[in-house]
């Protein structure tokens, strides 16, 4: 059996299984907390490896794809600290490290895993109910229904359209994307029908958020409906957006600025921080 226990949590591998625990100490995130433990059977892993750093580094474990619900969700999207398939080791640990990674690797050689995609999931996905809060909304998913309810945040399209619900059964796929630069984060339903669709901020299909990278636990969310959907209906996850126009970047901007004051007169920013994510943003504007 190798193993590692550090303060951002402890990965076991006994040969059929790797025992993924996160740490409980502020620093580790909400999302991997929320998730708790994972038992993450071999036949779902491609790959491991650890990562050197200056300070230490970070085992890395590399999922199938179509093995776990999370991956397939997220397409990429989450990073230390958000993603649970990192730890983060100190440097008195590396050893300890690096060892577990090669007895995965070894197991994979010897039993010949496949590094191809899985017909099905492996994991199950993050339990249910489950409720997430970012930006402008909160998202409710009790495994039938998925249910929306606007915070004072939500644009006046969002708030005359009220709160949403949506079957299962009626969805065929989820995308979520973290925020990153002038980029809102998001989590968008879409219907079997087609529906509303256009800017995050504007379609009453979509949560999204500017200031939490990661939007808290939402990325739970959408592995949870993904894990439940039949996969001969879902679409695509997690397409790249379009490439937007300089035109495209300013209207951002102006709205990254106006949701600023809003969270700043709230009282959720700080004179401090208020200040600087506003001159960051004007920087951008020049």
């Amino acid at each position: 059996m190798a193993e590692i226990f550090v303060s951002d949590g402890s990965w076991t591998f006994d040969g059929e299984h790797l025992r993924i625990v996160p740490g409980s100490g502020k620093d580790v995130h909400e999302l991997r907390k929320v998730l708790g433990e994972l038992a993450v059977p071999l036949e779902a892993i491609a790959g491991a490896a650890f990562e050197p750093a200056r300070k230490g580094g970070h085992l890395r474990l590399r999922l199938r794809k179509g093995a776990d619900p999370l991956t397939d969700a997220v397409a990429g999207g989450l990073d230390a600290p958000a993603d649970p398939y990192r730890l983060a080791v100190p440097k008195d640990r590396t050893g300890a490290a690096e060892y577990l990674a090669d007895e995965i690797r070894d197991s994979l050689r010897i039993w010949q895993i496949p590094s191809g995609p899985c017909e099905d999931f492996l994991l199950p996905g993050p339990a249910v109910p489950l409720t997430a809060s970012a930006g402008d909304g909160t998202v409710n998913f009790d495994g039938e229904h998925v249910r929306i309810h606007w915070t004072m945040f939500a644009k006046s399209v969002k708030e005359a359209a009220g709160p949403q619900e949506f079957a299962l059964s009626d969805l065929a796929g989820v995308e979520w994307k973290p925020q990153s630069g002038v980029s809102y984060g998001t989590l968008r339903f879409r219907h079997k029908g087609g529906g509303p669709g256009g800017s995050p901020e504007n379609d009453p299909h979509c949560l999204s958020w500017g200031i939490q990278r990661f939007g808290g636990t939402t990325a739970l969310v959408a592995a949870a409906v993904v894990a439940r959907l039949p996969r001969e209906v879902q679409e695509p996850l997690a397409l790249p957006p379009p490439a937007a126009d300089a035109h495209d970047d300013h209207d951002v901007l102006i709205r990254r600025l106006s949701d600023l004051g809003e969270l700043h007169r709230s009282g959720v920013l700080t004179d401090e921080e208020f200040s600087t994510a506003k001159q960051a943003l004007l920087r951008r504007l020049q």
